[in-house]
């Protein structure tokens, strides 16, 4: 990589955790495209580190879980077998990520398919950061129910909210999806409490990634090229809404709502992760 001082990595970084393209980012800091990109995987890298070792015996109480969509390279219709060879991550690529309603907190987060094998990894590695038993919440999806009887041997008050779509009265477009028409709490281990049946706060927050990573906005070019890279944008990202990025609520960060980190990072300490 070329040198680059902290200032202009820190200046990078801003701008790729408030939604701008490698390209844009290029343009505006005179750094190449290559430049970025590889600070992007390195810098990537160490945020992951930082977060799997520091992220542990975490308070939490209540934890919804969801996934967000995504895809790399091309959407999986359109991956063609040349396309596939060539890339073998082409296409649909789910983010499954964890909050803590309370401090709002990401404890853990896992890329891959939206099928049981990641849903036992994802769920096997929040059980595993965690300090006591929670309620946990996710939407309908059947492969969290193995996932979690697995991961918490009964451990935790878990239960679904499955949300019942129907069609409007103009039916349903190529861009807007099936109209909710209302939702069913399902409890399907210990007890959880039906008042704190919820998955507003992870879903606020998969907005916050799209609005956030341009790799994630809708109908543009800017998407994933590569997993890698796709991964290592958001570790950053994770990293900078856990501990550099105060919450409008809460006042501080969620690390330091969790107490996870006494202080407020600003993205000179996340630069810093490289040396």
């Amino acid at each position: 990589m070329n040198k680059l001082d902290n200032a202009k990595r820190s200046q990078i970084v801003t701008a790729i955790v408030e939604g701008c393209s490698v390209r844009s980012i290029s343009r505006m800091t005179g750094a190449s495209v290559n430049t970025i990109q590889k600070l992007l995987v390195e810098l990537g890298a160490a945020c992951s580190q930082y977060l799997g070792e520091h992220l542990v015996n975490l308070p939490c109480k209540r934890v919804q879980v969801d996934e967000i969509w995504s895809f790399c390279y091309a959407k999986a219709k359109n991956v063609t077998p040349a396309i596939a060879a060539k890339n073998p991550s082409a296409g649909d690529v789910w983010t499954w990520v964890a909050i803590d309603a309370d401090t709002k907190l990401i404890p853990t987060w896992t890329v891959g398919p939206r099928d049981g094998v990641t849903a036992r990894i994802f769920v096997n590695d929040l059980a595993g950061r965690l300090a006591n038993r929670i309620q946990l919440t996710s939407d309908g999806l059947s492969a969290y129910l193995q996932a979690v009887e697995r991961a918490f041997r009964g451990q935790v008050d878990y239960a679904q909210l499955v949300k019942i779509y129907g069609e409007t009265s103009e039916g349903q477009k190529r861009y807007s999806p099936a109209e909710c028409l209302g939702c069913e709490k399902k409890a399907i281990v210990g007890y959880p409490d039906p008042e704190h049946i919820s998955t507003s706060y992870v879903e606020r927050q998969n907005l916050t990634v799209r609005m956030s990573l341009r790799r994630f906005t809708r109908l543009t070019n800017a998407f994933s090229k590569k997993i890698e890279n796709h991964v290592a944008a958001l570790a950053i990202f994770y990293m900078n809404y856990n501990f550099v990025r105060i919450h409008q609520t809460l006042r501080v960060t969620p690390a330091m709502a969790a107490g996870v980190t006494d202080r407020l990072w600003a993205v000179e300490d996340l630069v810093a992760l490289l040396d």
